[in-house]
């Protein structure tokens, strides 16, 4: 039985999420341990500041789910209050269907981002250097895999930026065309100004420079983005020669006003300026937007354009569900076939069995014939097999409806007695 238990974003809060993190990541011997857990065959551990999953091939009597939630709980440290309702768990079809959404980030913060399959990835790497893994979890991450490939390249689930940074460097794009050959300065050091700057060179940004009040961190980021940094007092310098500026900085006060911007009006020679404000309070003043030639934006503008993707996400997201359900069923029917294999083998070495015993009890007469007559009869007793066989086997291989898999294979081997 295929099995998942953890908890994510959506069950557990972030201390408790930090606590299961923290917990696991100290015992560095996690996926042994996991896999000493009775009745566990194979497993694998996902860990990301959004979620906590271990998924499993466990016993069909199921003991080692629970074992596997307390083991998650205990190593967190958690309290029973703060386990209570935490975690979830998902036996088959439904934890099939749970991993190839995570893997596909139907199940993320942020649906549609990319970094959700690199870690999913990275977990099972993790687990095949430690010979966690076999056919049937080898199997299961592989069309994960597949069906993630699927969604981003048959949806557009992830064509449409959701986070206010990533809105503010494609509206960038979108008004210039490229950003190649274009100057920029990033106001601010902090998380928001390198998350920005990060999407800035992936979408072809070359040229950045990095405006803040310490000079030592600006310089820090400017170091990543291999671009040059100032102090604010250069400020009105770097204005004349930039095409494109993002603030975000947390300053109470505006840091490019529109006096500022007018004063340099002239040195600019009328190109056009972009200005995006993600700051909150606000950056630059507004009154800089009734200047020519430039285009100021502010963050309440951007949320407009994330609201406005977020809803195409959720449009896509029924697409990339549909996705989702066949390929499921592709991995739901392997795993039936899977199980029905030892049976369909065991089946066909009775049949032999019989048909080599039967054989030599008829040797006496059919030693007289011909080796030509001797090879007929022979191949015409293993097609009687065969033909025999077929329906059994190819209803073990088949999907049934009305009928569980399991049933049928239990009562293939009642019938030929097998066991």
């Amino acid at each position: 039985m295929i099995a998942l238990t953890g908890l994510n974003h959506k069950t557990a809060s972030v201390a408790v999420r930090e606590k299961i993190f923290a917990g696991c990541q100290e015992k560095k011997d996690v996926l042994p341990a996991l896999r000493s857990i009775v009745g566990v065959e194979e497993v694998l551990y996902l860990s990301t500041c959004n979620r906590v999953e271990v998924i499993a091939s466990i016993a069909e009597d199921g003991k080692a789910l629970k074992a596997l939630s307390a083991f998650l709980a205990q190593n967190g440290g958690l309290t029973d209050q703060e386990a209570a309702g935490c975690f979830y768990e998902y036996r088959d079809e439904e934890a099939v269907r749970h991993i190839f959404r995570v893997a596909s980030s139907l199940d993320s913060m942020v649906m549609g981002e990319s970094q959700i399959l690199g870690q999913v990835k990275d977990a099972y790497r993790d687990a095949l250097e430690k010979y966690a893994t076999g056919v049937v979890l080898n199997r299961l991450m592989h069309c994960s895999f597949r069906a993630a490939k699927r969604v981003r390249s048959e949806t557009g689930i992830a064509v449409n930026p959701v986070s206010v940074s990533h809105a503010a460097v494609e509206l960038a794009k979108k008004i210039f065309g490229s950003l190649d050959g274009k100057k920029i300065l990033l106001i601010g050091a902090g998380e928001m100004a390198e998350l920005t700057g990060t999407q800035l060179i992936e979408k072809g940004a070359q040229s950045i420079i990095i405006a803040n009040r310490s000079l030592a961190q600006a310089e820090l980021l400017a170091e990543k983005f291999h671009g040059k940094a100032v102090s604010l007092d250069s400020l009105e310098k770097k204005l004349v020669e930039t095409d494109i500026v993002i603030s975000s900085t947390g300053a109470p006060d505006f840091i490019v006003t529109a006096a500022m911007l007018k004063k340099i009006h002239h040195q600019r020679r009328n190109r056009l300026l972009f200005l995006i404000d993600i700051a909150v309070p606000r950056d630059i003043e507004p009154a800089a937007s009734e200047l020519e030639n430039v285009y100021l934006y502010n963050i309440d503008n951007l949320q407009d354009i994330v609201d406005e993707n977020v809803h195409a996400r959720r449009k896509e997201a029924i697409r990339a569900e549909k996705i989702v359900d066949e390929e499921v069923e592709r991995f739901v029917n392997w795993q039936r076939e899977l199980e029905s294999v030892p049976t369909i083998v065991s089946l066909h070495n009775k049949a032999e069995d019989i048909v080599k015993a039967e054989m030599e009890k008829a040797s006496g007469w059919i030693g007289n014939l011909t080796k030509e007559d001797q090879e007929k009869i022979e191949a015409l007793v293993h097609s009687i097999v065969n033909k025999v066989l077929h329906s059994p086997v190819t209803v073990m291989k088949e999907e049934s409806s009305d009928i569980s898999s399991r049933d049928i294979v239990a009562a293939v081997r009642r019938l030929f007695r097998l066991d």
